[in-house]
């Protein structure tokens, strides 16, 4: 069995140790916010004032996020450390990076 990212299925040691280095992330106090997501959901668009919607699942994984963290580090180090260590634990997929802006900035 694969995942929906085309890396082999979780197994409980996998979320034995994802769950340690999630409350590790969290006694840091460096988590906002972490969570699954549905495969399913719309895709919004738009151009010229017209929105189209599209509703997934849609037709290539690489098109689906399944999953996110968000968190408040001190330096773009600090981050890159934390992605290294989630990678090493996942070993296969692709992520991204982004920056939230919050009020103000």
């Amino acid at each position: 069995m694969t995942t929906n990212f085309g890396g082999p299925a979780p197994d409980d040691r996998l979320f034995a140790e994802m769950a340690d280095f999630v409350a590790e992330m969290i006694d840091a106090g460096v988590v906002v916010a972490t969570g699954g997501l549905d495969m399913k959901g719309t895709h919004v668009s738009a151009s010229g004032g017209k929105v189209t919607l599209t509703d997934g699942p849609y037709a290539e994984s690489k098109e689906t996020i399944v999953s996110f963290a968000v968190v408040d580090v001190d330096s773009q180090e600090q981050l890159l450390e934390l992605t290294r260590r989630f990678w090493a634990l996942v070993k296969d997929g692709e992520g991204d990076i982004r920056r939230v802006y919050g009020p103000g900035e």
